[in-house]
């Protein structure tokens, strides 16, 4: 190879490689987080997730059996990082305390066979516990509990959400947890 020849090479060598460098920087940048837009989202997001929300929960069949309830308060909370502009969905995590009617809470352990829940070995329990409930819904739990779990509960469908709830039925009131999938 002559010496002309073989400096072609190497500089069209570097140039292919400062583009493919370039492209990757450029792809990077365009991924990562705009500097000013991120405080603003992430501001937005902590306020969402702060939020106790008081209304009715739709879809109905993530918690399915309730009836006609006269309360519910829940939050949601982001599992990943809203604020990217990475592609891809971000999945949510939600937590609700439910005031059911005397009735429905009977009818409702009856239904899923609900049974006393006592914290089992580690690959038996459920993943969150009312002991996990998030600090704005704990105070509207009951003060003293007597949760009652149901695996047929959790897994019953349809539900297009991960589900763990617990129910006290003396006070009428079921805990929840969701995650979407």
């Amino acid at each position: 190879m002559t010496r002309r020849a073989l400096v072609a090479v190497l500089g069209g060598s570097v140039a292919l490689l400062l583009l493919v460098v370039g492209c990757v920087g450029a792809a990077i940048l365009t991924v990562s987080d705009d500097p000013d837009e991120t405080p603003a989202c992430r501001d937005s997001v902590r306020a969402e997730e702060a939020k106790v929300r008081t209304d009715r929960w739709a879809p109905p069949e993530d918690l399915p059996g309730l009836g006609d309830y006269p309360e519910i308060h829940w939050q949601l909370r982001a599992s990943g990082d809203p604020c990217s502009r990475a592609p891809g969905p971000t999945d949510w995590a939600y937590q609700g305390v439910v005031r059911l009617r005397p009735e429905d809470a009977r009818t409702l352990a009856q239904r899923y066979g609900f049974v006393p829940y006592a914290p089992a070995a580690p690959d038996q329990a459920p993943l969150t516990s009312p002991a996990d409930a998030w600090p704005a819904l704990a105070p509207i739990l009951p003060a003293a509990p007597r949760w009652l779990h149901s695996r047929a509960y959790d897994e019953a469908n349809p539900s297009t959400r991960w589900r763990t709830a617990f129910l006290d039925v003396e006070h009428r009131t079921l805990f929840f947890t969701l995650h979407d999938h």
